[in-house]
Formats: C-alpha cells, structure tokens, sequence
C-alpha cells in the first residue's frame, strides 16, 4: 500500500510514492468535463465502471471488494470492476493510459500525478456535480487538487497523513533540555540544538538540511499563481533560511553525514540513538521501538515544528467515461465518512472527512505516547497542508537538494544556489 507520508516527489512514507510525473508527453485534448462522456454527473447511476487502485491489494482485497459490493448492492445497475496497479512505475502507467484513451472511469491518484492530467483535461471537475464537497471534506485535502491555472477540483479526498514529531527524552535530559518543552517551531528548534551541542558535543538534535517544505514555513512564495514559475529565490527569506542552516553545520549542530550522498535520514538515525529529533506518522513509535527496543518509554511526542504537512491520496474521476455519474457516484461512496472511517481502522491512516475527526479512534487520548500521536496528528489535520507545491517533481527537488547542499558546505553562495536552482526547475516546469 502507497500511504500518506509518502509523496511522489521522491519521499516515500505511507500515502504517495515517488514519481516523476512529467516522464512521458500527454496527448493533447479538449479541456476538462464531460464532452466524450455519455453522461453527466447529473445521469443515472448505471453500466459498468472500473476502479484502479494502487498497490492495494491483496492486502485489502477484502475491504475494497465489500465497498464495491455495498455500491453495487445501492446501486443495482451499476457493477465495478477493480484493478490494482503495483508501486512501483505508477505514475508511468497512468500517464501513458491517458495518452491512449485507456484511463479508468475511477483512478486512485495523489494530488501531484492527477496535476498533468488536469491540465490537459482528462480528469473530471468533480466540483460541477458536487456541491457538498466543501462540507464534507477536510479544507486542505480538497485544497490539494485545486491547481494554479486550471479551475476545478479533480479528485476526492480518499485517505491522509502527516507528520508529528518524535524526541529522545533520555539524550534531552542529559544535554540540558527539557523534555516537557521539545522545540515548537524551527527557531526554538536552533535555539535548543546549540544548547544541546554545548552540553553535548558529541549527540545532535538537528540532522536534516532544508528543502521547500522549509521555504513555504518561512514564508517564502515558492511559485506563482499561475504555477508556471518558480519565484522562491527572489526571496530573500530563503537565503536567510539556507544561511542559517549554513551556519549550524560548521557550528557542528548537525553530523556531517547530512550533505553526503549515503546520508541515512534522520529517521534511522534516531532510531540508532545518534539524533534526538525526528519526524514521523503516527504510528512511527511502534516502529522505532521495534528496530531500537532500547527506546521504548524513552520517547517523547509532540506536534510537527510551525504548520504540519499534509500528505494525501484521492480519488479522480476520467473526464472520458462513458458513465460519469456513476464514476462520481463510486469515488464519492468509496470517501463517504463510513467507508473512510472502516478503511482507517485497518490502516494506519486517516480519513478526509470533517465529521471523522470526531471519532474517538482518532481524538481520544489514552495516556500512551502512541495515542498522543495519533490524538496530535488527527488535531494536525484540520490546518495541515501541501508544504511542497506539485509542480515540483523529484528531478527539481533533487536538483534543488543539491544546490542546497553546495551551499551548505560553502561551496557558493545562498543566492546563488537558489537561483541555479530556480533557473534550472523552471526549464524543467516549462517543458512538463
């Protein structure tokens, strides 16, 4: 299964795979709604859809085959055919189905692989035929595929994630920092990492370098409103932002490994006992605890630094099936509060639906660290949000990622890094 903290621009976690959504030209066609469908969202519900998923099965076989029989059983003249798509190649697989004609009438898409196909009009504007989107859905989810440039929202929002953040409360205790006040925004977490490199030369708190997630928390504007280009190096925010990180790293309040190319991530270094500090899904602890037992009870949680990111998976509907009404109809059923709610329980994952926040399940803490994650993540949802805009693919975060290292060494200048990198990802942007 593709979770919700993975995304397609190159960090997998649980929602969105890696991807690079621009690999292959899509065939031009008319702009979005319904013009070779049959139907409108407004028709019957009736005749034979298919759904594609990704990566679901056989795991979840089960849950999507009593979904569709319940749809089926509400619908007696409509039938779904489910067909899943392994990980790996996925967005490929898509793409080139679109530049055939060949899409399915419900495709399983995150926000970044559904973005090329909006653009050339192959998904449908579900908001046309579905005026309780707005009440039903979590803002940011149904935010993610409303796209700069093209008007509409081409998916329903099926199941999220984010982040929270993951502290080792023995290393705090023994390099001067309190445990019961773990850093809240990134000042606070400079602030706490010097202190702990004083106390301790040796253990670091920080170990990542910056990317645009930090960009977009610092304020900067990342790209324009039409999304055609990239603007985040006309900021002098980010500069400010790589200088600092700049200075941290010589200062040795990171390890070094952070600007190699076999850096491990700061996820494994945590769980290795060599970093205090790192970012997770909510049930990230049982995995921790499981690779490091030594850890268990020694970690502390707590909400993600400044604005938590948002990572989700939707539901889009072909803008060239033959039965649209019944395409909308089953990707509106499969992200109803109830099938959502079932498919959270099975999965470490968490509905986009509003009225689910309120499930016990999700809002009830138990006084375990593992409750509190899930407690401050279901809390994270309601204002979580796409850090990453996405038009940035992984060859332009890549690209990026290493200008930023160049700088970090002292090999160029902030500026300049940033605008090496912004020329080079809006060329990319305009030939996507």
């Amino acid at each position: 299964m593709k979770n919700t903290t993975r995304r397609t621009t190159g960090r997998a976690v649980a929602l969105l795979a890696g991807a690079a959504v621009t690999a292959l030209a899509l065939t031009a066609c008319s702009s979005g709604g319904n013009a070779s469908g049959s139907d409108g969202g407004s028709g019957k519900v009736e005749g034979s859809i298919t759904l594609q998923t990704w990566a679901l099965t056989p795991t979840y076989t089960d849950y999507l085959n009593g979904v569709i029989k319940d749809f089926e059983k509400k619908y007696p003249d409509a039938k779904v055919k489910l067909v899943d798509q392994p990980g790996d190649g996925y967005a490929d697989k898509v793409l080139s189905q679109a530049s055939s004609n060949s899409l399915p009438d419900v495709i399983n898409l995150p926000p970044d692989i559904a973005l090329p196909l909006a653009k050339r009009g192959f998904l449908q504007d579900v908001a046309k035929d579905d005026s309780k989107l707005s009440s039903t859905y979590v803002k940011g989810a149904l935010a993610a595929y409303n796209y700069k440039g093209v008007d509409g929202t081409f998916g329903y929002p099926w199941y999220l994630n984010t982040d929270v953040d993951y502290w080792n409360k023995t290393m705090f205790q023994k390099c001067g920092l309190d445990p019961a006040n773990p850093p809240k925004t990134t000042d606070e977490l400079f602030t706490q990492a010097e202190t702990m490199h004083q106390k301790c030369p040796d253990d670091y708190l920080m170990s990542r370098k910056p990317g645009l997630s930090d960009f977009s928390l610092a304020g900067v504007k990342i790209i324009n409103d039409q999304g055609t280009k990239f603007t985040f190096a006309n900021s002098s925010k980010a500069a400010d932002l790589i200088a600092k990180y700049a200075k941290a790293y010589k200062e040795g309040l990171m390890p070094s490994s952070v600007l190699n190319t076999d850096y491990l991530g700061n996820s494994t270094l945590f769980t290795q006992g060599k970093v205090a500090w790192t970012t997770g899904g909510a049930t990230a602890i049982s995995d921790f605890e499981k690779n490091n037992p030594s850890l268990k009870g020694n970690i502390i949680v707590s909400s993600a630094l400044d604005n938590p990111p948002l990572y989700v998976q939707g539901l889009s509907v072909s803008a060239k099936s033959k039965h649209i009404a019944t395409a909308e109809a089953l990707a509106a059923f499969m992200t109803n509060a109830k099938n959502q709610e079932a498919f959270a329980h099975l999965v470490n994952i968490f509905p986009s639906t509003t009225s689910s926040q309120s499930d016990p399940y999700f809002s009830k803490d138990d006084g375990t660290v593992e409750a509190k994650a899930r407690v401050l993540a279901n809390d994270a949802l309601k204002t979580a949000k796409n850090l990453n805009p996405v038009e940035a693919n992984s060859a332009m975060t890549d690209f990026l990622d290493q200008q930023i290292a160049l700088a970090m060494k002292g090999g160029t200048t902030p500026e300049k890094a940033l605008q090496t990198a912004q020329t080079k990802m809006n060329s990319l942007l305009a030939n996507s």
